[in-house]
């Protein structure tokens, strides 16, 4: 596995591993507790480094299952998690980037992870009701205390991204980006590429879309966070098909899966640039993995991006109360 630097030259394998869907928002695991135990550490003897969790996730039960898994090889591995909410009976109830917050997380999540340091900590969603200074202020000291080592943002506006950088340096802003979710392209990339930040982008296979495993004939479980999603209605799924389609038509040019085009198609946008696909199979985790041996040429990559923009993408990515905690 080839490695990339984020911001602040924090070195991370060129895929890492999103850890939610092992805990929550798929619907019923596949297996138990050590079954996912055992997927962790397959990722770390295939040469996945990057892992990335979050209180909010379960909520505690992914962290507390990240940590068991990983603690045997800690010092091979980059732990990221993130804090932002107010938690309360066993479910989120609402944003808290206070900073005596954030420093309650981090103690917390410190013990749940089995680890002295979070490696990158970042705010899951913007909070309008704490100033971006005094979250970037609150981290910071945080890492002056040893206990982080890095600051993150998660689906941040520019704006923002630039406020909080000048208080405490940012090493990656993590957001959903995709063959279908190019939101990020307008204003935040530019905005990363400017100030030396890493970009982690989240569901680069579009909750298993961009795969070729989903289609109108898909039958989601129950609590799988689909159900809820625009993008996944019949009528969109069907018009979105398309994409994959061609996706699947230059996958078969280059020897490799349709997801692992999607994800080589997000290693050639910007060297700085790490996906995290989520798997709770080690099949599906070597292939994610070996996405970084396929190699895309420009044509290739043309191709692709006049393909998606002709089709376009039908359904938004989230329902109306989600999308409004993004982009600020």
């Amino acid at each position: 596995m080839h490695t990339r630097t984020l911001g602040q030259g924090l070195e991370v394998s060129a895929i890492g591993l999103g850890c939610m869907g092992m805990s929550q928002s798929y619907g019923p695991n596949p297996g138990d507790r050590a079954d996912m135990i055992g997927v962790l550490r397959a990722a770390v003897d295939r040469g996945i480094t990057f892992f990335d969790t979050a209180e909010v996730y379960g909520p505690y039960v992914n962290e507390e299952l990240v940590g068991e898994a990983l603690a045997p090889v800690r010092d091979r591995v980059v732990l990221a998690t993130k804090f932002g909410w107010r938690i309360e009976d066993g479910t989120s109830a609402g944003l808290d980037s206070r900073p005596e917050q954030i420093r309650r997380v981090a103690d917390a999540s410190l013990r749940r992870l089995r680890t002295d340091t979070i490696d990158l900590f970042y705010q899951h969603r913007v909070d309008p009701d704490v100033p971006i200074e005094d979250v970037a202020g609150a981290v910071a000291e945080l890492v002056q205390a040893g206990k982080v080592r890095h600051f993150g943002l998660s689906e941040a506006g520019a704006a923002t991204i630039r406020r909080a950088h000048a208080v405490h340096p940012v090493t990656a802003v993590q957001s959903e980006y995709s063959l279908w979710t190019r939101d990020p392209e307008p204003e935040v990339l530019p905005t990363l590429a400017g100030l030396g930040i890493g970009f982690v982008p989240f569901s680069p296979l579009g909750k298993g879309f961009l795969t070729g495993t989903v289609d109108t004939a898909t039958a989601f479980t129950e609590g799988d966070i689909r159900t809820t999603v625009p993008r996944f209605q019949q009528d969109n799924l069907a018009a979105n098909q398309a994409l994959v389609d061609h996706i699947a038509v230059v996958a078969r040019a280059r020897g490799a899966t349709p997801g692992q085009v999607a994800l080589a198609w997000l290693l050639a946008q910007h060297p700085w640039i790490v996906p995290i696909p989520g798997t709770r199979r080690v099949a599906r985790l070597e292939e994610n993995a070996g996405a970084a041996q396929v190699a895309l040429s420009a044509d290739d990559i043309a191709d692709l991006d006049a393909t998606a923009a002709r089709i376009g993408v039908h359904g938004d990515r989230y329902n109306p109360m989600h999308l409004g905690l993004v982009g600020k």
